[in-house]
C-alpha cells in the first residue's frame, strides 16, 4: 500500500518524494522513515531565501505581504499533511515548520508595528522605495523625472531635519529609542539609494546629466540627518536598545517552546544567583576572604598571564578540556573536529562590543593590544585571565560550540533553519555545570572563574527580560553587572550594549543558563533514569541539531506528539526541592 499526498507540486510519499513530473501511473517507492520534511524544509528555506534576497526593502507593505503571503501558503500546505501517518522524526520536523511559519507571520507584523513609530519621522522613505523598485525590476526611467524625485526627496529630508530640532525640547526619554531605530533605518535608505544610483549612473547616458546632481544633494542631507539623530540619541558611549515588551517577549518564548512567563524565569535566574552567591563565598573563605567574595574575585583577576602569552593558555584549556572528556567517556570528539580548530586574536573593535571569546571552529580571543589605553588594557586583562578563561574555553571549543556546530553539520542539516539559542549556548553552559559536578575545577581560584560565568548567565536572565519589559534600563543593568557580578564596567557596558542593540535575539541571553537547565532536566531524565549512556546521551542530543530542547527530548524518550502540540514541559520542576541547582558530592 502506498499512501501520499500532493504538496508543492510533488507527490510526496511516507517513504519517498518524487517530483509530479517525474511520477507516472506507477511510481517507484523509495525507502524511507515516513518523514518528507527534509526534502521540504530544504524547498522552504530555498524559497524563503529568494524571496528575502528580492524583496529588501524596509518599510515596505508590497515586500511584507509578499512574505506573508508566503508563510500563509506554507502554512495551508501543511494542513494537507496527515500528521498521524508522519514517524516520529516527522512530526518533530512537522512541528518546527509549523512553529517557524507562526513565529515569522508574528514576526513581520512586529516589525510593522515597530516601522509605524518611525512614519513621522521619514516622511521620505515612500519615494526611496520606489525608485528602488524600480532599480530591482530593471525598468527604463525617465531621467528627468527621477531628477524631479530627487529634488522633492531633498525638500522633505531638509524638513525632517528642522522638525527634528523643533521638537527638542518636547522629547521624552524613551524618544530616544525611536530616535535610534530612526536612525539605522536612514543608513538602510542611504544604501538603497546608493544602489539605485550605481544601477544607472554610467549606463543610461541622460541619467547622469539630469540626477547627478539632486542626487549628491540628497545623500548629504539624507548624511546630515542621520547625525543629527545620532547627536539627538547620545554620544559613542550611550548604550541604547530597543525593548520589545511584555507581549513580544511573551510570543518570543512560546515560539522557543518555552511555557513559563517572563517572571517565572526571572525568578529562576535570581534563584541560581543564590546558588552561585553561597558557592562564591565558599570559594572566597577557601582563599582567605572570608565571605567577601569580591575581595577574592579582585585577587582571581589578577592572575592573568603576560602579554603575548594568552594563546599559549588557550591551547594548554583545550588540550585539558579534551583529555577530561575522553578519560571519563562523556562524548564522542570526532578527530577531525579534535584537529582542526583555530585561533584568532579578536580586534579591539570588536571588544567594545565583546569583551570575552567566541568561538566555534574558530576561537576568537579577546586580549589587549598595544594600542590600547592604560586602562582598557587592564580591564580586557583582569577580564581574561587564566581562571575566568577555564570555563570560556571548553565553552567555545569541545565540548561546547566546536564540537556542536561540527556535527550539526553532518546531522539532520535541513534543522539548520530552527536553531535556537536554548541548545546552542545551553549546551555550552550545561558542559560547564556538568564539569563542575565532576570536580574539572582544580583550586579555588578556578572555583571563582567558573563561578563568574555561571553567576553572569543568572544575570543575563535577570537583566535582559527585565530589560526587554521595560523593568530596568541600560544603566541598571551595567551597573547590576558590576555590583552583582564583579564585571569591569567596560566590559559590563559591551556586555550590556551587545544584548540590547539588537544585534541578538531578546532572548538570547536568557537562554544560556535557561537553556542549560533544560539540558539538566533531560539528563535527569534520560541518564539518571538509566534509559541512556551518558555517552550515548550526549551523542544523540548532538545528532538532533540546534532545534529546541522540548522536542530533542520527545525525540530521545519518543514522548507522544499531536499536531497542535503546545509547550508544557516545565523543566524547571526537577529543582524546586532543592532551591538550587545541586552539585555532586
Amino acid at each position: 500500500m502506498r499512501v501520499c499526498f500532493k504538496i508543492l507540486g510533488f507527490v510526496v510519499l511516507l517513504n519517498g518524494c518524487v517530483p509530479v513530473s517525474w511520477a507516472q501511473d506507477e511510481v517507484t517507492v523509495l525507502p524511507g522513515t515516513g518523514n518528507p520534511f527534509p526534502h521540504l524544509i530544504t524547498l522552504y528555506e530555498e524559497d524563503l531565501g529568494n524571496l528575502q534576497r528580492f524583496y529588501v526593502l524596509q518599510m515596505s507593505g508590497v515586500d511584507r505581504e509578499r512574505l506573508q503571503q508566503f508563510h500563509f501558503d506554507w502554512k495551508q500546505r501543511l494542513d494537507e499533511i496527515d500528521f498521524d501517518m508522519l514517524s516520529q522524526d516527522g512530526r518533530i520536523d512537522y512541528l518546527l515548520l509549523r512553529n517557524r511559519l507562526d513565529h515569522s507571520l508574528e514576526q513581520l507584523c512586529y516589525r510593522k508595528d515597530k516601522d509605524d513609530e518611525m512614519v513621522d519621522y521619514l516622511a521620505f522613505a515612500p519615494p526611496v522605495m520606489i525608485l528602488a523598485d524600480h532599480r530591482r525590476r530593471a525598468d527604463k526611467i525617465d531621467a528627468s523625472e527621477t531628477a524631479k524625485t530627487l529634488t522633492e526627496l531633498n525638500g522633505t529630508v531638509q524638513q525632517a531635519i528642522k522638525d527634528l530640532e523643533a521638537s527638542k525640547s518636547k522629547r521624552k526619554p524613551s524618544d530616544g529609542i525611536v530616535l535610534n531605530r530612526v536612525r539605522k533605518r536612514v543608513g538602510d535608505l542611504l544604501g538603497v539609494l546608493d544602489e539605485w544610483h550605481r544601477f544607472y549612473n554610467g549606463y543610461d547616458p541622460t541619467f547622469f546629466w539630469w540626477n547627478n546632481k539632486p542626487y549628491a544633494k540628497v545623500k548629504e542631507s539624507m548624511q546630515a540627518y542621520s547625525e543629527a539623530l545620532k547627536a539627538s540619541v547620545g554620544d559613542d558611549d550611550t548604550v541604547v536598545g530597543d525593548p520589545i515588551g511584555g507581549k513580544a517577549l511573551r510570543a518570543a518564548l512560546r515560539h522557543e517552546f518555552i511555557p513559563y512567563s517572563p517572571a517565572e524565569l526571572i525568578a529562576i535566574g535570581k534563584r541560581e544567583y543564590q546558588w552561585c552567591l553561597t558557592e562564591l563565598k565558599r570559594a572566597a573563605k577557601d582563599l582567605g576572604y572570608e565571605d567577601d567574595w569580591q575581595a577574592a574575585l579582585e585577587h582571581v583577576k589578577g592572575l592573568h598571564v603576560a602579554p603575548g602569552d594568552q594563546p599559549a593558555l588557550i591551547r594548554e584549556l583545550a588540550e585539558e578540556a579534551v583529555t577530561f572528556l575522553e578519560t571519563h567517556d562523556l562524548v564522542t570528539v570526532p578527530p577531525i573536529c579534535k584537529e582542526t580548530w583555530r585561533m584568532e586574536m579578536m580586534t579591539p573593535e570588536r571588544q567594545k562590543v565583546n569583551p570575552y571569546f567566541t568561538g566555534g571552529e574558530v576561537i576568537r580571543v579577546s586580549f589587549p593590544t598595544d594600542g590600547m589605553a592604560f586602562d582598557d588594557k587592564m580591564m580586557s586583562l583582569r577580564g581574561n585571565n587564566r581562571h575566568f578563561s577555564r570555563a570560556t574555553v571548553h565553552h567555545e571549543l569541545i565540548p561546547g560550540h566546536h564540537l556542536q556546530i561540527y556535527m550539526a553539520e553532518r546531522h539532520r542539516p535541513y534543522r539548520k533553519i530552527f536553531r535556537t539559542p536554548f541548545l546552542i549556548e545551553g549546551w555550552a553552559l550545561y558542559w560547564e555545570m556538568l564539569l563542575w559536578d565532576m570536580n574539572f575545577q582544580q583550586s579555588a581560584e578556578d572555583r571563582m572563574g567558573m563561578l563568574f560565568w555561571r553567576t553572569h548567565r543568572c544575570a543575563r536572565i535577570i537583566f535582559s527580560l527585565s530589560y526587554h519589559m521595560g523593568t530596568m534600563t541600560a544603566e541598571e543593568a551595567i551597573d547590576y553587572l558590576v555590583e552583582n557580578v564583579g564585571h569591569e564596567r567596560r566590559n559590563a557596558t559591551a556586555e550590556v550594549r551587545r544584548s540590547v542593540q539588537g544585534a541578538y535575539d531578546p532572548l538570547y541571553q536568557a537562554a544560556y543558563m535557561l537553556g542549560g537547565l533544560q539540558m539538566r532536566a533531560l539528563r535527569r531524565e534520560a541518564v539518571d533514569s538509566g534509559k541512556m549512556s551518558e555517552k550515548g546521551f550526549h551523542d544523540a542530543v548532538l545528532k538532533e541539531n540546534s532545534i529546541p530542547l522540548e522536542l530533542i527530548r520527545a525525540s530521545l524518550l519518543n514522548a507522544p506528539l499531536t499536531a497542535d502540540f503546545e509547550s508544557t514541559w516545565k523543566f524547571d520542576s526537577f529543582f524546586e526541592d532543592e532551591g538550587a541547582t545541586p552539585t555532586r558530592p
